[in-house]
């Protein structure tokens, strides 16, 4: 399956993207039971535009870096990709330059499993944490969790 994401030349790098979002049908969508915050944003551009399936809101930040979107989930819970539609055209020095994924069982001992530089992407961005995705051609960067321990709390950065 063929997208316009591609590697830049260093490993860990994505420019472009993929004007269609494109999931397999063997995968879930775990947003909807999770419970989702962000470390600040402007009125109006809080979680509710970052979730609602538009790609004309968005979540705007309103403070000092990082910015974060915090993830919460009830239960452990397996994710194999996380997908993100970004527009560096329309966003410009908005627009996410770097991601980090952490994962663990509570604020206090997030792991850093994935980082990915953007480079001017526009359009869906998939981070497979499978390592198994041919969307995103960054080798997968195993991650020591047990099935226990997996996730329960994750911090998309």
């Amino acid at each position: 399956m063929a997208t316009e994401s591609s590697e830049s030349e260093e490993e860990g790098k994505i420019t472009g993207g993929n004007p269609h979002l494109i999931v397999e049908d063997d995968l879930r969508e775990l947003g909807k039971k999770a419970a989702w915050s962000v470390s600040s944003c402007k009125t109006g551009n809080g979680v509710s535009s970052l979730r609602d399936d538009n790609l004309e809101t968005y979540w705007q930040s309103d403070g000092a870096q990082p910015h974060l979107v915090n993830i919460q989930f009830q239960k452990k819970v397996k994710l194999q990709l996380v997908v993100l539609y970004v527009d560096f055209k329309l966003d410009e020095s908005y627009t996410p330059s770097k991601i980090s994924i952490r994962a663990g069982d509570g604020f206090h001992n997030l792991k850093e499993i994935k980082t990915v530089e953007l480079v001017k992407p526009t359009g869906w961005v998939y981070l497979s944490l499978s390592g198994t995705d041919p969307r995103n051609p960054i080798p997968h960067q195993p991650f020591q969790f047990t099935s226990r321990e997996f996730i329960t709390y994750s911090t998309v950065r």
